[in-house]
């Protein structure tokens, strides 16, 4: 899977996926593509990454308690 770096604007490839949905993991271990050369991998941590669309991720893949915050809205 492909997310966006949204402050570098580097696409990044998520190389342990159950960490993306796992709303109590605050990171993703991934690596930036950056130009035509591959980096090594490193966290990056999840409010920093969107869809290569630019949309962000669902609520639910990042905040473990996002139910109270929709029960509360």
């Amino acid at each position: 899977m492909f997310l966006k770096h949204v402050p570098s604007g580097d696409l990044i490839e998520v190389l342990d996926l159950p960490d993306v949905i796992n709303p109590h993991s605050a990171t993703v271990r991934a690596r930036a593509y950056t130009g035509d050369i591959v980096q090594r991998a490193e966290n990056f941590l999840k409010t920093e990454l969107a869809f290569p669309s630019g949309e962000p991720l669902p609520l639910c893949w990042v905040d473990g308690h996002y139910r109270e915050h929709v029960a509360a809205a």
